[in-house]
């Protein structure tokens, strides 16, 4: 089954996207086929994969995951269309619904309506994608663009969403390419997420969607300083309430019980009853960033 990795560039390198191209070349020659890289306030998500996918022919590259706030489906999709040029059709757009509380903290207001403005979102990207036009009116989103929405070599794009709500789940089914749930158990991701978006899949027509699960993980010969890493790392998510649900329905003691953690083989065991519950990849989100703890999960991803 294929398996990704979490590519996150070193702040302090001399070049942030020199660094990031270098770490993708050396997980590529260990035998990673797939990296994904997340969006915060620094680095544009969907531009570094297109330079990476440049840069390194043969790796995937992908997003995961762009917020839709504020993002315009227009400004995303020729954002997305330009990384899958440059990358030769090697590059998957992921998109998630994003939080309230840092969209406030950084842009001085939040977005309303989070699953109607997805279901826009995706209306407009499907438009462009699929027909290379769009003439879109909403409650949410205008795209009616004079000019010409289309990139020579921009398309197909695959077209991910992080969801894991059942009424995200149902919009997903219907419209995009799979989902990217971070931080859902096996029992989550086999009773729950795959049966909710498989359904809305078929119904709306569409084939049966993708399921690749992030599951944040490390390597190490020390569990019990592994797991506390997990804990301080993660305790942020501990106080969602989505995830709080999956916590509940696994079974679990703690948001760090979900993470992959301990040696090689202990992950590899863990990151395939994944699969085993029904996801089509998996994603590994590395808890240390230092290169020492990444090369082994490089090997880990490259043999799963």
């Amino acid at each position: 089954m294929p398996t990704g990795i979490v590519l996150v560039p070193n702040r302090q390198a001399a070049n942030h996207v020199d660094d990031a191209i270098s770490q993708a070349r050396q997980a590529y020659d260990v035998g990673v086929r797939q990296i994904w890289l997340a969006q915060q306030f620094d680095h544009d998500a969907i531009g570094l994969a297109g330079l990476i996918g440049a840069a390194v022919p043969g790796l995937g590259v992908g997003t995961s995951v762009v917020p839709l706030n504020p993002r315009h489906p227009l400004v995303v999709a020729s954002q997305a269309q330009t990384a899958q040029a440059a990358a030769h059709g090697n590059f998957s757009l992921g998109i998630g619904l994003g939080s309230h509380k840092p969209e406030q903290d950084a842009f001085g207001t939040a977005w309303p309506h989070p699953v109607g403005r997805l279901r826009e979102h995706l209306q407009v990207l499907r438009s462009i994608f699929d027909d290379g036009t769009v003439d879109f009116h909403g409650e949410e989103f205008t795209a009616n663009p004079e000019w010409p929405v289309s990139v020579a070599g921009g398309t197909p794009v695959p077209v991910y969403v992080a969801a894991m709500g059942p009424k995200a789940l149902q919009v997903t089914g219907e419209l995009a390419d799979g989902t990217l749930p971070y931080l859902a158990g096996p029992r989550t991701v086999g009773e729950f997420i795959v049966p909710t978006i498989t359904k809305a899949a078929a119904g709306a027509g569409r084939p049966v969607p993708k399921t690749i699960a992030m599951v944040p993980a490390l390597v190490t010969d020390d569990a019990d300083a592994g797991r506390a890493l997990a804990a301080e790392t993660l305790a942020f998510y501990a106080t969602i309430p989505s995830y709080q649900k999956v916590i509940e329905r696994e079974g679990l003691d703690a948001i760090a019980d979900l993470a992959a953690v301990g040696d090689a083989d202990t992950v590899r065991k863990q990151l395939r009853r994944y699969l085993d519950a029904g996801a089509t990849e998996v994603a590994i989100s590395p808890l240390d960033h230092s290169l020492s703890a990444l090369a082994p999960l490089w090997e880990v991803t490259a043999s799963l």
